[in-house]
């Protein structure tokens, strides 16, 4: 039976939101085996518990808002088959976000389907666990958000949270053409993040082939400027017709 002034510690600790502490603190009460234990180990195991369940909710709550189009993705599942010529070193050497600690990019490259979205997906999951915090968008999504945005006078509010992702991934990138508006808004982002924060870019694309996608060449070429030189290139090859995409080699529909 638990005494009165324990009961009261527990539904402080509660009150405090130290939930799992508390939980542990009945379960050690409970736990004849935790008489053996001194008082200093008694509460460290206390703090371990309560610290160990705060990192796993802040981890959860990070993976939610990343809002990733591959949640299921794994640096550990990437499909390193010879004809898709990856370098598994470079990946796991990004995989461990020092490229996020110092601010560079990421240009992923590959045809439809190659698994572009899966490794950036991947490499996010990796920055969650790092707990940075992480956003995951396709760029026709991005850009449709700014135009209602700016027409209800949020433009700025928008453009100030995407500035504040650590690592922010955009996928589809440059897989249309803009018009001038959008290469404008595009320029603010990329500007806004440059040597600041992170950017994945996935392009079917080469960033040669993105000055056509953004028209006006002054635009063209100050988001080439500020990306190109900054970041670090994945290229995914492989020949559709012989060698499983990612996202074939995983049962996912097409990116």
């Amino acid at each position: 039976m638990i005494v009165m002034t324990n009961e009261a510690t527990i539904k402080r600790l509660i009150e405090m939101r130290l939930t799992a502490m508390a939980n542990a603190l009945i379960h050690q009460m409970r736990d004849n085996s935790a008489d053996n234990l001194s008082f200093e180990e008694r509460i460290g195991l206390l703090v371990d518990v309560e610290y160990t369940s705060r990192k796993n909710n802040k981890l959860k709550r990070l993976v939610k808002n990343a809002r990733f189009d591959q949640p299921q993705a794994s640096i550990a599942d990437i499909n390193y088959t010879a004809t898709r010529k990856l370098d598994k070193g470079k990946i796991t050497r990004l995989a461990g976000c020092g490229f996020i600690s110092e601010k560079h990019n990421i240009i992923i490259m590959g045809a439809s389907g190659a698994g572009k979205s899966y490794i950036a997906c991947a490499l996010g999951m990796e920055a969650c666990k790092q707990f940075y915090s992480v956003k995951y968008i396709r760029l026709p999504e991005l850009l449709e958000d700014l135009a209602v945005a700016r027409d209800t006078g949020g433009a700025k509010r928008l453009l100030a949270q995407y500035r504040k992702y650590d690592l922010l991934i955009i996928d589809e990138w440059m897989l249309v053409s803009l018009k001038e508006s959008e290469a404008r808004d595009v320029l603010e982002i990329v500007h806004s993040r440059h040597k600041r924060a992170s950017t994945i870019f996935c392009s079917q694309f080469a960033p040669a082939g993105w000055h056509a996608k953004i028209g006006e060449t002054t635009l063209a070429d100050a988001i080439l400027d500020r990306i190109v030189y900054d970041s670090f290139t994945i290229e995914i090859h492989g020949d559709k017709d012989n060698d499983k995409s990612m996202r074939e080699f995983y049962g996912i529909k097409d990116d």
